[in-house]
């Protein structure tokens, strides 16, 4: 629903009050940076995807091979904003929360044999033309599909809630495995999941292939659709990467499942089940 902030009768408190909405998301601005800023932000997404073991510092020195002028404390910025941290495969986009209680790591030499066995869930960043906004995705191990998704301009953990509302609307698995960001930590996400019988699972620090599914998944969204397009708004990113991750259930073969579809393996051994 969108907020007509000319319509003379009724307030954007009003209206924000009628559709949920916290004031301060309304007059949320996406694009703090500068154009500059964001075209670095870009360029060291494409490259972390390349080498993840890049920090600060090699990335500094990747770009100013590029011809770019900049220092490293402008890149350690650019990279905490992003959520990028050196080592790890994946953004660590989500910080722990300490009031948070953390839940052990279930999948060591766990064979993963059916869809629904697990889930996995991760966010990204996504650049646009003018800012930046997160995806969130829930993904079945077993079969790469992705149960669900949601997109939004902040961390605040509410998207990540709207994702798995919607995972649940459709079904549960055995263990849901995220990281120990405070998104999947909270009480709101935990508490859905223990309510549904879901054992929770969570990486470890350092555990560098935790979630080596959803990261294929991120550099698959980026290089086959989100780094050929410069989305203007968040509605048109959410369209475009909603299409995308359509065929990426349902048209895209793997070559892991024998060259099949996501779907084909997920609803093929759902119903064998």
């Amino acid at each position: 629903m969108l907020i007509d902030t000319d319509y003379p009768d009724l307030s954007v408190r009003r209206q924000c009050e009628l559709i949920d909405l916290p004031r301060s998301t309304f007059y949320y601005e996406p694009c703090g940076e500068t154009p500059y800023n964001l075209h670095l932000m870009r360029l060291l997404d494409e490259q972390y995807l390349r080498t993840p073991f890049f920090g600060a510092r090699r990335m500094t020195g990747w770009l100013r091979r590029q011809g770019y002028d900049v220092n490293r404390k402008r890149v350690r910025r650019l990279m905490r904003l992003m959520g990028l941290e050196a080592v790890y495969p994946k953004p660590r986009l989500s910080k722990s929360h300490p009031e948070h209680h953390r839940y052990p790591y279930l999948l060591r030499d766990v064979e993963v044999i059916r869809p629904d066995q697990v889930w996995a869930t991760d966010i990204t960043y996504i650049p646009m033309h003018r800012g930046f906004a997160y995806l969130v995705a829930i993904m079945d191990w077993y079969s790469r599909f992705v149960v669900a998704w949601e997109m939004d301009v902040t961390l605040d953990g509410g998207f990540c809630l709207e994702a798995l509302d919607r995972a649940l609307s459709d079904g549960v698995c055995e263990i849901f495995n995220s990281d120990q960001g405070s998104q999947f930590t909270s009480q709101a996400f935990t508490g859905r999941l223990l309510q549904r019988d879901i054992r929770i699972s969570m990486d470890g620090r350092g555990r560098v292939y935790d979630n080596i599914f959803v990261e294929r998944l991120w550099r698959s969204v980026k290089y086959e659709e989100v780094y050929l397009k410069s989305y203007v708004a968040v509605r048109e990113a959410r369209r475009e990467i909603g299409r995308y991750l359509e065929f990426y259930n349902r048209e895209r073969p793997h070559q892991s499942l024998h060259d099949r579809t996501p779907a084909e393996v997920y609803f093929e051994r759902q119903g064998a089940a």
